[in-house]
């Protein structure tokens, strides 16, 4: 996303958040993903997350046990899985 400056949960191939993390090597049951862009702190995004019923439900859903967390540019991305 940082590097196209784009935003959304489908890639510009028309991929879905659980065809990339399948090609990134996690055999997934289940995924969420939450996407921000524009925020300077964890603290700030992690507010927004919280604060949007959608996103928070992705944070507090008991199926996912496992979470991966990265930033590049003023992108955020949270993937939540399950094996």
């Amino acid at each position: 996303m940082n590097k196209n400056n784009y935003f959304s949960h489908t890639g510009l191939d028309g991929s879905t958040p659980g065809d990339r993390i399948r090609n990134a090597g996690y055999s997934w049951t289940a995924y969420g993903e939450n996407i921000a862009k524009g925020y300077t702190t964890e603290q700030a995004v992690m507010d927004a997350w919280i604060k949007s019923e959608e996103h928070c439900i992705n944070i507090m859903n008991p199926v996912f046990t496992e979470l991966g967390a990265a930033k590049a540019g003023s992108y955020w991305v949270q993937e939540f899985g399950a094996r």
